[in-house]
């Protein structure tokens, strides 16, 4: 148990009771301050951490996007052009039918006799007097001597023709 101070040095002392007191409370109160700022110093550090990764999250992103647009761009492209090409195909494939339809028609033309002798006369003169001269499937001649071979079909007369016009038959087709 405790002895209690007289009442004189009781209140001898309460000077020095109020300064370390007061000395306690600016103590404490400079160190709740000085968390305080610390707190704010990390907390702003913090936040710019934070906007610097949101910008470079931002510049990816974008970069990402650009990347991605460009290879959607390019698909697109290519899906574009596979399609344009298989129509020109398509009409390529369609002439050529409708030539090869229209020149086997020739066969059954008055004219088709002079024709057939043309032709043979042509593979003749290409081959030789002794060159062996059959009927091609289709209309025309095939002309045939040792090692060589003439065909004067009409379907292959046709494809000759087409491929001499080349690209230029495309102008048939072209917007």
């Amino acid at each position: 148990m405790r002895t209690p101070l007289p009442v004189a040095s009781a209140t001898a002392l309460d000077p020095v009771r109020t300064r370390l007191l007061q000395d306690a409370r600016a103590d404490a109160e400079a160190l709740v301050t000085a968390a305080d700022q610390d707190a704010e110093a990390v907390r702003a550090d913090a936040e710019s951490r934070a906007a610097e990764i949101l910008a470079e999250a931002r510049r990816q992103g974008a970069t990402d996007a650009r990347t991605v647009q460009a290879a959607v761009r390019a698909r697109a492209r290519r899906a574009a052009r596979a399609g344009e090409l298989a129509a020109r195909r398509e009409c390529w494939e369609e002439l050529r039918r409708q030539v090869a339809q229209g020149v086997g028609e020739l066969r059954d033309t008055p004219a088709y006799p002079r024709l057939r002798a043309r032709l043979t006369t042509h593979a003749r003169h290409v081959l030789g007097a002794d060159a062996r001269i059959t009927e091609a499937l289709g209309g025309g001649v095939i002309g045939e001597s040792p090692g060589r071979r003439i065909d004067c079909g009409l379907a292959a007369l046709a494809d000759r023709a087409l491929d001499r016009i080349g690209t230029e038959v495309e102008e048939l087709w072209a917007p």
